[in-house]
């Protein structure tokens, strides 16, 4: 077998499972040793679209949101951490205290995309403020963020002191909303088959391999 498969990875830079499924889509891919390869794609989704620029605190925030008490909050924390361990990514609750607007972290992924960088910078998103709690809506950091991932440092500072991409990055959120996506991470396979959620690596080998042998 030597399939080749599209996946339209949806997904936010401040969603921590969408962390855990990435890293399980590649690690599922790696067990698959070539049998299938992928074409990934990063579609943009906003858990916080109305987010204020300064950002919320993030306990305060998810607490609100979800109805959370604090003990619950402390658990779900918790598991959060140690499911990242187990998939190789470290979660420092310590060093990230908010929750901030990443419509601009959007439009450089869109960008990206274009100059075949996007998970290059996907995986420099995610661990800026993951792991060492940076602000993915500060201008300065995305830019350093895209010369790590390979990008133009001077065009990716053009890009947003415009409004560059805005329109397209919108449209895209507005197809997936359209198509039933109301939570992330969301993986669409071949443009047919979805798989919510960020699953164990087994879950998308087995999926991976089904599709590859019905092409």
């Amino acid at each position: 077998m030597n399939a080749k498969v599209r996946i339209d990875f949806v997904s936010d830079v401040s969603c921590p499972w969408c962390v855990i499924g990435l890293k399980s889509l590649e690690d599922a891919l790696g067990q698959l040793n070539g049998q299938v390869t992928a074409d990934v794609h990063f579609q943009p989704f906003e858990l916080n679209p109305n987010m204020p620029a300064e950002g919320q605190d993030i306990r305060e925030h998810l607490i609100r949101k979800y109805g959370l008490t604090p003990e619950q909050y402390q658990q779900n924390t918790e598991a959060l951490r140690v499911r990242g361990e187990q998939v190789g990514f470290t979660f420092s609750t310590d060093k990230r205290s908010r929750i901030y607007n990443t419509f601009d972290a959007h439009r450089l992924l869109h960008w990206a995309e274009l100059e075949g960088r996007q998970m290059e910078l996907k995986h420099a998103l995610f661990q800026a403020y993951f792991t060492d709690g940076q602000d993915p809506s500060s201008h300065e950091t995305l830019v350093g963020l895209a010369e790590k991932a390979g990008l133009d440092a001077s065009r990716a500072r053009e890009i947003l002191s415009s409004d560059e991409y805005a329109r397209a990055v919108r449209e895209r959120e507005r197809f997936y909303l359209e198509q039933g996506i109301n939570a992330v991470p969301s993986v669409i396979i071949n443009e047919r088959h979805l798989i919510r959620g960020g699953q164990p690596a087994d879950v998308f080998e087995l999926a991976l391999r089904k599709i590859a042998l019905e092409q």
